[in-house]
């Protein structure tokens, strides 16, 4: 992954576009980020724009000349744009494969064939989690959603009590685990090993998404008891299809890209020497560019042309699966900007040298900016770049290993308490057919529950290991 290098950002703060002091500096920050929230609340102005003005704002408050803010910005939204755009845009590839091929369909329709009761819950976290690997969060509410409220209906469950375990899934792979954007912007901020962030994320992700799904959704359904509303019934992708991929080819597929950078990551700490030649083999296969490649051609035969696909058909597929990122992409780039607006200013090293006189410790510090910042822009990824840019300078004297729990401590952050300011608050409520009350007890407590629990366990990590 083209990546900046800590070093090249420390550097970078070296040598700030501006001679500001701490205090300035302060309130260049706290401006520009309140800037991106009034237009992105307040005015409702698309969160690109917003990006883009907070960060020519900052610079501005910072005292920088015009002309730097604007050389910073682009070259940050360039960076990350190189480091994560084509890896988003084969996992939206991927995720489009797979839910018009009926492979998602095959996936939940097999594992609900075997679950039944008190499993239930956990069949639906476990079809999220598997879904939500290479889907984007909104897609893979769209998709799951008919499925909940088929099951809560001819099964008489509580939609809480099927409809919290798969939103959970869902969240806690859109927030901690790669490639969904977040976590590659924040991998690439800061320099981390993606292999091992994502081993970690993945051990991260299985006790939080337990608490926060089967868990919690037993007395989410005690304060929210409600059933599934007829009129959000909508038609499955797959209903139109006459065949459909198999459950364990299209399994096989959507994890090939998770073995192969967990393969890498295995090497690295085995072999531990760049010049060996099984090191250098894995390092290619291995890599997130390569392994996303290889499940989306992969994945072209075992569920584009498994469910009938011409070739015509894969390729509208292809086709329409890039459009919906477009926003995805420019909101991703927006945010390397601020990110390098941020260090060039020379706030990554305020960051760095006051941090040095507290007692908080680098992960927690990391967490609570990224919490703050979601509970105002109300935006995960926004959250995750905004921080990842502040705190990057921390992670110069760290271990890959404590770089990647950085990485999760951000993301773990960035998910905490979704409320009224939150696309994803409202897609629930409306799809749900609950109140904002409603919401609030169950979709943001579950957000904290994932937020807490996974920032709980990520400084627990960096003890142990």
């Amino acid at each position: 992954m083209t990546s900046l290098s800590v070093e090249m950002l420390a550097a970078d703060a070296v040598e700030p576009i501006t001679s500001a002091g701490h205090a300035q500096l302060g309130i260049a920050v706290l401006a520009g980020i309140a800037v991106i929230v009034l237009l992105i609340t307040k005015f409702k102005l698309h969160a690109f724009l917003a990006l883009t003005i907070g960060s020519l704002a900052l610079g501005a408050f910072a005292g920088a000349p015009i002309d730097k803010a604007i050389v910073s910005f682009t070259k940050g939204l360039g960076d990350t744009v190189a480091g994560v755009g084509v890896l988003i845009a084969l996992g939206a590839i991927l995720g489009k494969l797979l839910a018009d091929s009926g492979g998602a369909d095959q996936i939940v329709d097999t594992i609900l064939a075997k679950a039944g009761g008190r499993s239930m819950p956990w069949a639906m976290v476990l079809i999220a989690s598997v879904i939500g690997l290479p889907l984007f969060f909104e897609v893979g509410i769209v998709l799951l959603i008919p499925v909940v409220l088929i099951v809560a209906k001819r099964g008489n469950y509580s939609l809480m009590r099927i409809g919290i375990p798969a939103l959970a899934g869902l969240s806690v792979m859109h927030g901690l685990i790669p490639p969904h954007p977040g976590p590659l912007v924040a991998i690439d901020a800061v320099d981390a090993n993606l292999g091992i962030t994502l081993a970690l994320g993945v051990l991260v992700a299985i006790p939080t998404v337990i608490i926060a799904g089967p868990v919690f959704s037993k007395y989410a359904a005690r304060w929210v008891d409600v059933s599934a509303p007829e009129k959000m019934l909508p038609q499955r992708p797959s209903e139109d299809l006459e065949k459909r991929p198999g459950f364990g080819v299209t399994v096989a597929t959507v994890l090939l890209p998770v073995v192969m950078m967990l393969a890498k990551a295995l090497v690295d700490i085995i072999v531990d020497n760049p010049e060996h030649t099984v090191q250098r083999v894995f390092d290619v296969v291995g890599s997130p560019l390569i392994a996303l490649l290889a499940a989306v051609l992969v994945g072209m035969f075992t569920l584009g042309r498994a469910a009938g696909f011409t070739k015509d058909r894969l390729s509208t597929t292809v086709e329409k699966s890039l459009a919906p990122i477009a926003g995805v992409l420019m909101i991703v780039g927006a945010g390397g900007g601020f990110k390098q607006t941020l260090i060039d200013s020379g706030v990554g090293q305020m960051v760095l040298e006051i941090s040095k006189d507290w007692s908080i410790p680098a992960l927690l510090l990391a967490w609570l900016i990224a919490v703050v910042i979601r509970l105002a822009t109300g935006s995960a990824t926004v959250a995750t770049i905004s921080a990842a840019g502040l705190v990057a300078p921390l992670a110069a004297d760290m271990s890959d290993v404590h770089t990647a729990l950085l990485v999760l401590a951000i993301g773990a952050g960035s998910l905490f308490f979704s409320h009224v300011n939150d696309a994803g608050f409202w897609l629930v409520k409306e799809y749900f057919g609950l109140s904002v009350g409603q919401t609030i007890k169950t979709w943001s407590v579950m957000e904290t529950i994932i937020s807490v629990v996974a920032g709980g366990l990520v400084l627990l990590l960096s003890l142990v290991i």
